[in-house]
């Protein structure tokens, strides 16, 4: 079934189906199976998408804003043209494990304890957001913003860093397995 620039509000469940233009605010979708659904161009607002199973599932060019998104496995999404933005979302305890997520906006977010291990965040931007245990392994983090975000440790010999941006506070995540004793 396909559904086209449509609004859903405070729907506890989805058909499988095509969604393209779609807006879903106010969504309780807690441990609903999204398998195999392809969303395009949609936004979400205000959801509750926590263990949201994600098999097959299609996300190009989906805005995620103010979302709780707790152990999510985006790694399970389809990585064709695989696109999405978050801003003031939790997304705890999620993996983005292998994805492509060159240029992806992270704003206001907590990333607590979020897998990005071989992840390409080539150019992406963390604004403002808390990063504290995530994971970070063989990670694309070339030209990548990270001047507001906070929390978070990166060994530059098993990532590649180039052109990382980064301010001078961010010096104990890079230098942490070093265990320096680093003050101002």
């Amino acid at each position: 079934m396909d559904f086209l620039d449509q609004n859903f509000l405070q729907i506890t469940h989805l058909e499988t189906g095509e969604y393209d233009g779609c807006t879903f605010r106010d969504c309780s979708l807690l441990e609903v199976d999204l398998s195999h659904i392809d969303f395009a161009s949609c936004t979400f607002e205000r959801c509750d998408l926590s263990m949201t199973a994600l098999k097959n599932t299609s996300l190009k060019e989906v805005y995620f804003k103010e979302c709780k998104m707790l152990g999510l496995r985006f790694d399970d999404c389809k990585q064709f043209l695989f696109s999405v933005s978050f801003e003031q979302c939790t997304l705890n305890l999620s993996s983005f494990y292998g994805m492509p997520l060159k240029q992806t906006v992270f704003q206001s977010c907590h990333l607590i304890e979020v897998e990005f291990v071989e992840a390409d965040l080539s150019e992406a931007k963390f604004i403002d957001c808390d990063l504290a245990g995530a994971s970070f392994d063989r990670t694309k983090l070339i030209g990548a913003d990270l001047r507001t975000a906070r929390n978070y440790i990166i060994n530059p010999e098993t990532n590649s860093v180039q052109d990382l941006k980064c301010t001078m506070d961010c010096l104990p995540g890079l230098l942490a397995k070093y265990k320096l004793k680093i003050s101002s």
